[in-house]
């Protein structure tokens, strides 16, 4: 089962860049509106196949190293938590660990740091 992770710990996780993996799975549209910086962004459409991909191909899509199946943190989020949470659920159906969903998501994130 995937972990909540609250908006204060995913910023302190972003800001010591200790092996985190940060997924945007929202759409193209929603993306070019911002987003959380350090994410990769893999349409919640596209997750299933993308987790699926053999290395090489993962990196030629994506542009990093695929995460290894014990990331230590995995983190995925959307606009308002719906796609994160099932996001996370793939993962773990795809054999991933340390799954955790942002329910804040981008829609808390935007806000917070707005102030």
């Amino acid at each position: 089962m995937e972990t909540i992770i609250k908006y204060e710990e995913l910023k302190a996780l972003i800001e010591s860049n200790k092996d985190l993996v940060l997924i945007d799975v929202r759409s193209h549209g929603e993306v070019a509106g911002g987003r959380i910086p350090g994410a990769i962004h893999i349409p919640i459409h596209t997750l299933d196949a993308a987790l699926r991909m053999n290395p090489d191909d993962f990196k030629a899509n994506y542009g990093i190293v695929k995460p290894p199946l014990n990331v230590p943190q995995l983190v995925f989020y959307c606009q308002a938590g719906g796609r994160s949470r099932m996001a996370a659920t793939t993962a773990i159906r795809n054999g991933y660990i340390n799954v955790r969903d942002y329910a804040g998501a981008y829609s808390e994130w935007s806000r917070k740091e707005r102030k």
